[in-house]
């Protein structure tokens, strides 16, 4: 026994003296350093972000990556570029921007509550999602907009009203000939 009065399963059996349970994930977290690479060498970027659950798969980092979407330490980065532990990622993904600093080096993909231990989330809060309906919402079973319907929806979602807008092709025929002949 580790200590006086508590069994094997960290419970305390009545005497007062009981130590801390171990952590859930404990084991989690072991594999995950031992997944990890070995004497402080790097684990490709489009592999960690996608270890630590920033992105959902790993060819999506490298989508990001090839894109221009994912920074190391202020610089654009390629797929296989190297992360190691004090690096500060930027990630745009889904309209946000994840500002994260590697607290641990993986290579396996982990769950969620492993992957938070392994960096630090330096990332403003998210945008705040809208309270409202979006506009233009019908009812179902209400049939076909008229077109007083359609304009009113077009109002609200802030596009141009067509019947304003001048039409070229309208006024292209106006006062000429009609395929060689007059009118």
């Amino acid at each position: 026994m580790a200590s006086e009065g508590v069994d094997e399963t960290g419970t305390d059996d009545g005497t007062g003296t009981a130590a801390p349970a171990p952590e859930p994930d404990g084991d989690a977290v072991a594999a995950a350093k031992a997944a990890g690479p070995s004497n402080g060498a790097g684990v490709r970027v489009d592999s960690w972000i996608w270890s630590v659950r920033l992105v959902k798969t790993r060819s999506m980092g490298a989508a990001a990556c090839k894109g221009g979407h994912v920074r190391v330490n202020g610089e654009r980065v390629k797929p296989a570029h190297s992360v190691h532990v004090g690096d500060e990622v930027r990630l745009r993904h889904e309209g946000r921007e994840r500002i994260v600093i590697v607290k641990q080096v993986i290579r396996k993909r982990v769950g969620p509550p492993v992957a938070v231990q392994c960096y630090v989330d330096n990332s403003p809060p998210p945008p705040p999602r809208e309270a409202i309906a979006p506009a233009g919402i019908r009812d179902r079973g209400t049939g076909r907009p008229t077109k007083r319907d359609r304009r009113d929806l077009e109002r609200l979602r802030g596009l141009p009203d067509p019947g304003t807008a001048p039409d070229a092709h309208r006024d292209s025929h106006r006062g000429g000939t009609h395929r060689g002949t007059q009118r």
